[in-house]
């Protein structure tokens, strides 16, 4: 069998090699190239935009939350302050079995399991390389206790930490208000560069309505960190400006004697400057303790606080709404002066009731056996229904409406908190628009005694009699006298003054009777007459709480404490030279002379006559 032989072609192999060589020399050329042209586009057209983010990978900023600011009341003392506190705090990154942990600690300190819940939320926002706060305010005895347990407890410290603290508790919690932590609807509306370090807010009050006057400006560090995020080394810090420190023209004196004046009554008192419109006393019965809320306040306790009958939460002195009964009645005698409609010197005979022309219907009297022939000096010092329901119908209720607004009745006062309710000032297009109905004489009649449809505010009531006091001048109400911030002081604006025009004689006339109210022979709050050494201009009110069907008779020992009327009572000192201005509802006080105006007398000559030297300026 031939055996074949293939015979290589030398120079056709040299050929592929050599073009092989080639291809691979201009590819190394072509990828060096490219190589090179990265390279130089990374070191000069995008070294900026690179720096940065390897900047940004190796530092970290961390916010620095500022101090929150002090509040305090006109003399200096400390009405919100932040105080030192122990915080048991968890790293968990450094725990083993964090559930297990969780289990001994709230054995050992008795942790509620809200709290374990609260944390459990809390730490899922953080990272687990840094603390989450498990238990605040701890006392000395849970600091003792853990501090023997400590070695046993890895990733588990107690930290001191500066907490919000309300050192009158429930005597300013309607007017400081309180902070609470920031919930997530909050965070979405707020800054986050302010306040990314940040776990507390002003909910309410003075705490709310500043809040970013005293929160501060946030700080921040810049951090060197590692592959793993954590902190090697501080590169830089920015220091965070504490917040602003602000005064109120409240007296916590004042406040606490208003408080206490009100006893067993829930209720309001409001005390105004008349010559500046700093409010005094702000006072709303029965309060609450606003500590709680700061750290979290357990749903038991919020509960028993929603659903008590005495309503702690609500704000009477801002919100509550209250006919405002006879104290009405000096204004509505100025109306009536001031239009023309009558005269100081006008007489009229009070039987006990009032009837509309060809009705059969009876108006009654407070008094059941009447006035007999009343003046308006004797009917605004006797508190006469029946001259005000003939005055009133005189009037007529647009005219009413009209010279009761410039007073501020129905509308809101414009002070500086949050949640200010308007009252209601009725009038014929109100009922028109709001019940689809018309207007009846009638309802004009108990308009003229401040019952009906008309609904006040305490603080609307101290406004309108300080403006009485002012002589037309338009008091604007404020709590908050000065801010003071790190680099200056800021005085608080107030709105340009509004005038009433009203004729001296007559303001003259109707102060003389509110002084009768008094110091009359015959006046509805003469129990004060004894009481203090200055003339005081004032009025009783009563605001019946149901209506009484006509044949039937009020009897106030029969009928349920809370159905009984409340106890209203408006006034100013010195009756010559005014200076403070007071209103006081004790709901189902009853008797504004007897229960209401002895309030306002303590706050007015404890405001005149202080007992200490210093206490109150005169």
């Amino acid at each position: 069998m031939d055996r074949k032989f293939a015979i290589k072609d030398a120079l056709a192999e040299n050929r592929v090699f050599l073009s092989r060589i080639v291809t691979a020399f201009i590819l190394i050329i072509l990828l060096i190239a490219g190589l090179i042209v990265r390279l130089a586009y990374l070191q000069i057209v995008g070294h900026e935009h690179y720096a940065t983010l390897s900047k940004d990978n190796r530092i970290k900023i961390a916010p620095l939350p500022p101090t929150r600011g002090i509040i305090y009341d006109r003399r200096g003392r400390m009405l919100a302050q932040n105080v030192p506190t122990y915080s048991l705090e968890l790293i968990p990154e450094q725990i083993k079995n964090l559930d297990e942990t969780l289990g001994q600690l709230q054995q050992l300190l008795s942790i509620p399991d809200e709290k374990i819940e609260q944390f459990q939320k809390q730490r899922k926002r953080n990272k687990t390389f840094t603390t989450t706060p498990l238990l605040q305010n701890l006392s000395e005895e849970d600091v003792a206790k853990f501090a023997v347990v400590r070695p046993y407890f890895p990733g588990v410290d107690v930290y001191v930490r500066l907490v919000r603290h309300y050192p009158y508790g429930d005597l300013a919690s309607h007017v400081v208000g309180y902070v609470g932590r920031i919930n997530e609807q909050e965070l979405k509306s707020l800054p986050a560069a302010e306040y990314r370090g940040t776990d507390f807010i002003g909910k309410v009050g003075v705490e709310k309505n500043y809040e970013s006057q005293l929160h501060g400006t946030a700080g921040y560090e810049e951090l060197e960190t590692n592959a793993q995020a954590r902190t090697v080394n501080t590169v830089a810090t920015t220091e965070p400006v504490a917040g602003a420190n602000i005064y109120l023209t409240l007296d916590i004196d004042l406040q606490k004697i208003a408080y206490d004046a009100l006893g067993e009554y829930n209720g309001a008192a409001v005390a105004i400057d008349i010559k500046t419109g700093g409010v005094l006393v702000f006072a709303s019965r029965p309060g609450f303790d606003p500590n709680p809320f700061v750290s979290g306040i357990s749903g038991r306790e919020y509960k028993a606080l929603q659903d008590s009958s005495d309503q702690p939460l609500y704000n009477r002195a801002l919100r509550g709404l209250y006919p405002p009964g006879s104290t009405i009645k000096p204004f509505l005698g100025l109306a009536g002066l001031e239009y023309g409609v009558t005269d100081f010197g006008h007489r009229l005979f009070c039987p006990g009731y009032y009837r509309l022309p060809n009705v059969e219907h009876k108006y009654r009297d407070w008094k059941k056996w009447g006035h007999g022939m009343v003046d308006m000096n004797e009917a605004i010092t006797q508190s006469c229904d029946v001259y005000f329901y003939d005055l009133a119908l005189a009037l007529g209720i647009d005219k009413i409406h009209e010279f009761l607004d410039g007073f501020g009745f129905g509308k809101r006062t414009g002070i500086d908190l949050v949640g200010e309710s308007d009252g209601l000032l009725p009038s014929k297009q109100w009922k028109r628009n709001n019940r689809n109905q018309a207007w009846f004489p009638g309802e004009t009649l108990i308009t003229g005694i401040g019952q009906g449809y008309m609904q006040v505010t305490p603080l609307q009531l101290a406004r309108a009699v300080a403006t009485l006091a002012n002589r037309g001048r338009v008091v604007s109400p404020h709590l908050v006298e000065q801010i003071i911030n790190a680099n200056d002081t800021d005085s608080i604006e107030l709105s340009p003054d509004q005038v009433i025009p009203l004729k001296p004689q007559n303001l003259d006339n109707i102060i003389q009777a509110m002084t009768n109210v008094v110091h009359g022979a015959r006046g509805t709050a003469g129990k004060l007459d004894k009481a203090v050494g200055y003339r005081i201009a004032g009025k009783t009110g009563t605001a019946q709480v149901f209506t009484i069907k006509q044949e039937e008779k009020y009897n106030e020992d029969a009928i349920d404490f809370r159905m009984r009327d409340h106890a209203l009572f408006i006034a100013f000192a010195p009756a010559d030279d005014p200076k403070i201005a007071v209103a006081v509802i004790a709901e189902h006080g009853g008797h504004g002379g007897s229960v209401a105006a002895p309030m306002a007398g303590e706050i007015i000559d404890a405001y005149l006559n202080p007992k200490t030297d210093g206490q109150h300026e005169k």
